[in-house]
């Protein structure tokens, strides 16, 4: 095919490449006949111009018809921004990635530094190590975590390893300090972090252990990745404090009766949750 520019969610122009698309359907799950269907349509209907919305959306279309388990796994980033418009659900959410790997976790720890009083949005730790998190949420996919965000955390960070928080965990266990977004991170704020000792993990940094890895490993999905369920039930259900699939699985029908789910529905929405979670 001729040479075909698309537009990025930050407006910036790349060449399309058929391979990133095929990946992010294999990754999902789709099998290789939905995929060659899926891209022969794309590429049939590819304009110069067109955006990586459009993109998505189009792919995104053709699985929910087909199965509504892979559409959801392929929609994982827009339901983790789906999880605003506050952070406060991405919070538990990534808390319970590191639950899911073995760490005691406490989310929104007001905590000693140094100089002053920090709020941490994530405290997980194990026999071996103490991880201290700041999570930055953004509504928009487009926008990055950049160098001040580093800078800023960094410094928070610091003053924390130098009061007295660290004292309850008792001697002997390694520290590591990460900043986590469910976006991107600026090429300055990567080097920033490679250099200072400042662990990063966005959605698809590093290129092993980003966050895209740690949700397939885990198989701790949000709820806002169900097709089943409106826009509306979602944002109930996170005004709630219910953020993930498994939360859904054990509450059954009794939690999804709080946001008026019954009948044939309920079983709807638990297969596609279980199927999601496998």
């Amino acid at each position: 095919m001729q040479d075909i520019y698309i537009v990025k969610l930050n407006g910036e122009r790349e060449l399309f490449d058929i391979t990133k698309l095929k990946n992010s359907l294999r990754r999902a799950g789709a099998d290789e006949k939905s995929i060659q269907e899926i891209s022969l349509k794309i590429v049939e209907e590819l304009k110069d111009g067109t955006t990586t919305t459009k993109i998505y959306k189009k792919a995104f279309s053709f699985l929910r018809k087909k199965d509504k388990v892979i559409a959801g796994k392929y929609s994982v980033r827009r339901a983790i921004e789906g999880l605003g418009p506050h952070g406060f659900p991405f919070e538990d959410f990534i808390g319970e990635i590191f639950r899911a790997k073995g760490y005691d976790v406490e989310v929104g720890q007001t905590v000693n530094g140094k100089c002053v009083m920090h709020e941490m949005d994530v405290v997980a730790h194990n026999e071996k190590e103490i991880i201290v998190g700041e999570i930055k949420f953004h509504n928009d996919t487009a926008l990055k975590s950049d160098l001040k965000v580093a800078l800023y955390v960094k410094a928070r960070l610091d003053d924390i390893k130098e009061g007295d928080f660290y004292q309850r965990f008792g001697e002997g266990k390694e520290i590591k300090h990460y900043l986590i977004t469910n976006t991107k991170f600026s090429g300055r704020a990567i080097q920033y972090g490679n250099c200072a000792g400042l662990n990063l993990i966005g959605w698809n940094y590093p290129s092993q252990g980003n966050l895209q890895d740690l949700v397939e490993e885990t198989k701790v999905h949000p709820l806002t990745c169900l097709v089943s369920l409106t826009k509306k039930e979602k944002q109930e259900f996170l005004n709630q404090g219910i953020v993930l699939c498994k939360d859904i699985i054990g509450g059954g029908e009794n939690i999804l009766g709080t946001v008026g789910i019954s009948g044939q529905r309920v079983e709807k929405v638990l297969a596609e949750a279980k199927n999601i979670c496998k």
